[in-house]
């Protein structure tokens, strides 16, 4: 079974640079990327990287969806979604291996940025631990996007429904811990929602405390959107 998720998963991946896809999506996100990241480093004086991993929770939110959104939505317009699941491999085989060829694109255009990394010790002494823990940070979150992505492109035939749709949900859960959702509630109330947000627990790690529940967290998030997807699946083949 593991064999089958790495084969698909290595097909999938392969099949993203077989197309321009890959290669629009890694330009344009590194253009913005470094060009938000450069335009204020040399102004601001500090040889760190707090902006880069600021910003990027927010670059990911319209990134990871544009990676999800033809997943599944591409298989129903066209119609070869039911062909796939008579394939003799378990359903969920292929939702993971769809998911990891996502994720090896997001850590492709993570591993792109190390120049930022590069270029600030270079001219400074920053500390490492945030850096790699803000890296492994990204890593997680963009995972977390990315399954819900694949959940929202399940339920749709039209990828720019899947896209919008993908952000939004994305949007929601990554604001739901910030001081402007929390701001007023009560204790037991904010600590539930800064649980529940994508946000807290990326802070966390990209300060370099890579604590256990960020990992459990994320990974939760994780498990629940695609097994949610594994389920929307079955139904729709069943039909």
């Amino acid at each position: 079974m593991k064999n089958n998720i790495f084969i698909i998963a290595k097909k999938e991946y392969k099949a993203y640079f077989l197309s321009p896809i890959a290669y629009v999506y890694l330009i344009t996100f590194l253009v913005i990327v470094n060009w938000l990241f450069f335009r204020s480093f040399f102004l601001v004086g500090q040889a760190d990287m707090r902006q880069f991993f600021g910003m990027m929770p927010w670059i990911f939110l319209f990134f990871v969806p544009a990676v999800a959104m033809s997943k599944w939505s591409e298989e129903r317009k066209l119609g070869t979604l039911e062909l796939l699941f008579t394939l003799p491999i378990r359903d969920i085989d292929i939702i993971i291996a769809k998911f990891l060829a996502g994720v090896g694109l997001i850590a492709t255009a993570l591993i792109l940025t190390f120049p930022i990394a590069i270029t600030v010790a270079l001219v400074g002494n920053p500390d490492w631990g945030p850096i790699i823990g803000g890296y492994l940070g990204l890593l997680l979150l963009g995972g977390a996007y990315l399954s819900i992505g694949l959940m929202i492109s399940s339920l749709t035939e039209n990828q720019i429904i899947a896209f919008i749709l993908g952000v939004f949900l994305c949007f929601i859960i990554l604001i739901i811990g910030t001081p402007m959702v929390i701001g007023g509630t009560s204790n037991f109330i904010t600590n539930i929602l800064q649980y529940a947000g994508f946000t807290p627990h990326f802070d966390s790690i990209s300060r370099g405390v890579v604590d256990s529940s960020d990992i459990v967290y994320y990974f939760s998030v994780m498990g629940l959107f695609l097994y949610i997807n594994e389920r929307i699946l079955k139904g729709i083949a069943r039909r």
